[in-house]
């Protein structure tokens, strides 16, 4: 398609080039007389005219359709190219960066590129020769008037350039500026709920304003350097047409030049202007899609930073015996280590509890098995086999996440549920609901499994969220589970039934759990009690307790608030009734 859409630019370049070419052949032959075959003879010009005409409407269609067509496939196929490649990115990657600057280089980047890919080429093609032709035609007729012509285009290009130049900054500027609005929209609107509770939506206005109004300063440039370019351009285009005028009427009467030669050079100086529009547009699109280009790229370029090595393994289905040997971590080379020489181990079947202060890596440690983060030192082994060994699709299709913070997708129940298994039936669908403790209330709404719950699931409550993302781990059906303080944001009837959820969940499988709140783990088989040098205790509920050391500290300390709080309500609803 490039290459046809490359000739078609030929074409129209010959065409341009032909019309005023066959009108100075026409006046000419007028001028020499006219007779009685001089009728038929511009008819048959004309014919020869209609039919350049109709080749050139047809090459402009199919450059200005198929060519755009062109630019489109091409954009969409960067754009799903470069969708894809987010899909692989690390976690490491999205810590770093933000939704909105993200979006921008999936939409607005790849447009630039595209109109690169598709106008560059074609431009230069139609400038380059509609220049060189004209250049070569006018030559031909006058060699004094056409140097004349010729002088006014040096002094044209140096002029687009500058004003081209300072269109290109402004432009660049404006990009990384609509990149700016788009991340903050995307933070503001992502957190309306915040932003309205705490009643700072003025706070919001104000710093989207100044991002609006930095975008508004940078438009402005742009748009007065344009016309301090189109005005320029405007002005020296009818400067040359002056110039041909004068100075062809005086080679008129000076007889070395005559009246067609004269119509000639007027017309063949629209059509210089042409190639210099067309190159101070493409210095426009260079610089929009070479940015574009460089922003694609460095979101292309950037390296997951898990991978399967090349020898990696398919696991199959895992039995569920994890080890930590020395494990060691932090998030980047220039921070402290989170977890620093960790060792313990999971059998198949068992029910671990991790518990220790906020800040100590419980979560950290979670995301590490499914390999989010990469180990800095030490190994990980599922099954006996080294995690690095295991292929990621493979390692993560054996291990069930919930968390905290649950995510549901813009669609129907059921469309989240099956999330956990994609071609799931719609009856498994169900049973995964009731095993979850969920189809009760998916039931009691007025579509049941087919109702939309909105952005991130903003039409349920925190209890049936969480209800919904342990069905889907329930029809995903994995060997091995991590729930990561999956309960400590619920009051404490919805946590009574995600509890109970988790629990029927974890029969027979080997279990994670990092607890917030301790009254959530005494069945757990075993407990590790994490602190900032490490594993502070482990063993069971009781045997921590009859220690006497961190974990009955903590237990102790938190059935004291939980008492104080209850006997707290308590007087507080006697004083009511009184």
């Amino acid at each position: 398609m490039l290459f046809t859409d490359l000739i078609c630019a030929l074409v129209l370049s010959a065409t341009t080039l032909a019309f005023p070419v066959c009108t100075r052949f026409i006046t000419k032959h007028l001028q020499t007389g006219v007779s009685l075959e001089t009728p038929s003879f511009l008819y048959q010009i004309g014919a020869v005219m209609l039919v350049l005409l109709a080749i050139h409407v047809a090459c402009r269609l199919f450059v200005d359709y198929q060519g755009h067509v062109m630019g489109a496939k091409m954009e969409s196929d960067m754009r799903r190219e470069l969708f894809e490649h987010y899909q692989k990115l690390s976690f490491s990657f999205y810590d770093e960066k933000k939704t909105g600057q993200l979006m921008t280089r999936l939409s607005g980047d790849t447009y630039a590129l595209s109109e690169l890919y598709h106008h560059g080429p074609e431009d230069i093609i139609i400038s380059f020769f509609n220049f060189i032709g004209a250049f070569l035609i006018l030559l031909s007729i006058n060699i004094k008037l056409a140097i004349i012509v010729f002088m006014f285009l040096p002094i044209m290009g140096v002029y687009a350039y500058y004003f081209n130049k300072k269109m290109n900054l402004a432009l660049r500027k404006g990009r990384d500026r609509i990149e700016d609005i788009n991340a903050q929209a995307e933070d503001s609107l992502a957190g309306i709920r915040v932003v309205q509770s705490f009643t700072n939506s003025r706070m919001e206005h104000q710093k989207f304003a100044l991002q609006n109004e930095r975008f508004l300063d940078s438009r402005k440039d742009v748009y007065r350097n344009e016309a301090y370019f189109f005005a320029g351009m405007s002005g020296f285009t009818r400067l040359m047409s002056l110039a041909v005028v004068v100075f062809g009427g005086v080679y008129i009467v000076q007889e070395s030049l005559d009246l067609a030669d004269m119509m000639t050079f007027l017309l063949f100086v629209g059509i210089l202007i042409e190639p210099i529009d067309k190159f101070s547009n493409f210095a426009r699109l260079y610089q929009e899609g070479i940015t574009g280009f460089d922003r694609f790229m460095e979101a292309l370029e950037a390296r997951p930073d898990i991978q399967d090595n090349a020898d990696a393994i398919e696991l199959g289905q895992a039995q569920g015996n994890i080890e930590f040997r020395k494990v060691s971590f932090k998030y980047k080379k220039e921070h402290d280590y989170v977890l620093s020489d960790i060792s313990f181990n999971i059998k198949s079947g068992e029910y671990l509890a991790l518990v220790g202060s906020s800040g100590v890596g419980k979560t950290t440690l979670c995301s590490l098995i499914p390999r989010f983060y990469e180990i800095d030192a030490g190994e990980i082994l599922l099954d006996g086999f080294d995690i690095r060994n295991i292929r990621l699709r493979s390692l993560r299709q054996n291990i069930g996440v919930v968390q905290q913070d649950v995510y549901l997708f813009a669609g129907t129940i059921a469309d989240n549920i099956r999330y956990g298994k994609l071609d799931a039936s719609s009856e498994e669908v169900v049973e995964a609901a009731k095993k979850a403790l969920a189809h009760d209330f998916i039931s009691s709404l007025p579509k049941g499994y087919d109702t939309d719950i909105g952005q991130r699931g903003v039409k349920l409550s925190g209890g049936q969220k969480q209800r919904l993302s342990i069905a889907r781990v329930f029809l995903k059906n994995p060997p091995i589970l991590i729930f990561d303080e999956a309960t400590s944001a619920l009051d404490n009837e919805s946590e009574q039934a995600v509890q109970a959820s988790l629990e029927r969940l974890a029969e027979q499988r080997t279990t994670l759990v990092v607890a917030h709140r301790l009254s959530t783990v005494r069945r757990a088989h075993r407990i590790i009690v994490l602190t900032e040098q490490g594993i502070g205790e482990q063993g069971s509920h009781d045997e921590l307790l009859a220690k006497d050391g961190l974990y009955a500290k903590m237990y102790n300390s938190t059935s004291l608030k939980l008492i104080t709080d209850t006997a707290a309500g308590s007087k507080s609803l006697r004083l009511s009734q009184q």
